[in-house]
């Protein structure tokens, strides 16, 4: 897949705008196979995640085309029931055509699957609510296998408000026989994002963006048109790269609410936090340390999480950062360390000390988060900085070069630079 080169040490100047969703679209995407009819989705990001996503559906009879941002999904012809493993194994969210086979058809074998290493994430948590919703669930040679003649509602407690759990149940629900009641749901902006377009579809759901979500089975879904909600973690990640190289950054169409502990934090730490009605402007000054926990939203996002230890090690004195949500997300501090970076990692925290003096190396992209916190460290780097594993980044942002060009940065894919200069 090539690498990324970066040569860091310049401010980023001037205005981006934000792409939509991707985790929403994921979600999105996989709730308009619901029903055996046409939906018309805007705001859809040009991602990996999504194409993955959508390859799932394709094999499963799903034709989905895209004309720039707008995709369209006519699921009429959803046959198949056994999700293709290649595809499911890449990508944690390929989990979602469980709840979408088992809503529509009754039936699913999903491959368990795969995507960022970052820590445990169990599927139980989803078998354990099909199970309850009344199928027979069964987990043999890695796949899941479940069969239902039809769904029955049933109240369940979502253990650590897992995100994908409560869509994923949310979404099964929607055509089951009777009232499903989701206690302890995540809040997150993606599971608001995705109960409206259920809506749309004909679904009843209530208390999506509270801990308590009811959903009131209907007998079919209909398919409707929708725009995906912005970005917040990519909108995040641009804001952090603003405050990492001391420059002054405007992100465009985001939602400021998304972000709000973020927002808190930059300015905690110095950084002057401007929102207005085009958007969040950041912009970077004398950083100073500060500490973190991570937390279900609205708390401080632990997608957020790495992008902000890369900033922290510009900052003067020493950082906690506290990570509750997944125990294993500490990949990208090698890579930052590479660059000199002063981190240290004791259990479920990471402690920072700086300014650091951060100079270009060689160093990986671990996953997608972890590989932003690389590419933040490189954009405040002195000297070039070659990022391997690029496709872990091309799983989560669309257009990152041109975005970045635009603020002023300097970064190119390897091998096209490699190609120019040995054509010049």
């Amino acid at each position: 897949m090539g690498t990324l080169i970066v040569s860091g040490g310049r401010r980023l100047r001037g205005a981006v705008r934000v792409a939509g969703g991707k985790n929403s679209s994921l979600a999105v995407i996989a709730a308009a196979a619901l029903a055996p009819d046409v939906s018309t989705l805007d705001n859809v990001p040009a991602c990996r995640d999504v194409a993955t996503l959508v390859a799932i559906l394709e094999a499963l009879g799903v034709r989905v085309s895209r004309a720039g941002g707008r995709l369209t999904i006519d699921a009429r012809g959803l046959r198949g029931h056994v999700a293709p493993y290649d595809l499911c194994r890449s990508m944690r969210a390929s989990f979602y055509t469980a709840g979408v086979l088992l809503g529509r058809s009754g039936r699913a074998q999903v491959p368990l699957p795969g995507g960022c290493s970052i820590g445990a994430r169990p599927v139980d948590f989803h078998l354990r609510g099909f199970a309850a919703l009344g199928a027979r669930v069964a987990t043999e040679h890695g796949y899941m296998k479940a069969s239902t003649r039809r769904l029955k509602g049933t109240s369940f407690y979502v253990p650590r408000s897992s995100v994908g759990t409560t869509i994923n149940l949310m979404m099964a629900a929607t055509t089951a026989r009777g009232t499903t009641v989701l206690q302890n749901a995540a809040r997150e902006p993606e599971v608001v994002d995705c109960a409206v377009f259920l809506n749309l579809m004909g679904a009843r759901v209530r208390g999506a963006g509270t801990d308590t979500i009811t959903i009131e089975g209907v007998a079919t879904l209909h398919g409707n048109a929708y725009t995906i909600i912005p970005d917040r973690l990519e909108a995040g990640t641009y804001l952090l790269a603003g405050a990492a190289t001391g420059g002054d950054v405007l992100v465009e169409g985001m939602i400021p609410e998304h972000v709000t502990a973020l927002l808190t934090k930059l300015e905690e730490a110095g950084a002057e936090v401007v929102r207005d009605t085009d958007g969040v402007r950041v912009r970077g000054g004398e950083l100073r340390a500060v500490d973190v926990d991570t937390a279900p939203y609205p708390g401080f996002a632990t997608d957020l999480h790495p992008q902000m230890v890369a900033v922290l090690t510009q900052a003067r004195g020493t950082s906690t950062i506290r990570e509750t949500i997944f125990e294993a997300r500490f990949a990208y501090t090698d890579e930052l360390r590479r660059m000199g970076a002063d981190i240290k990692v004791e259990g479920e925290s990471v402690h920072v000390t700086g300014p650091a003096r951060l100079t270009g190396a060689p160093v990986e992209a671990p996953d997608i988060r972890g590989g932003a916190a690389v590419l933040i460290g490189a954009l405040a780097a002195a000297g070039d900085t070659e990022i391997a594993q690029v496709e872990n980044l091309d799983r989560g942002y669309e257009g990152l070069e041109a975005k970045l060009t635009a603020l002023g940065a300097r970064v190119a894919r390897g091998g096209a630079m490699r190609a120019a200069e040995a054509g010049g």
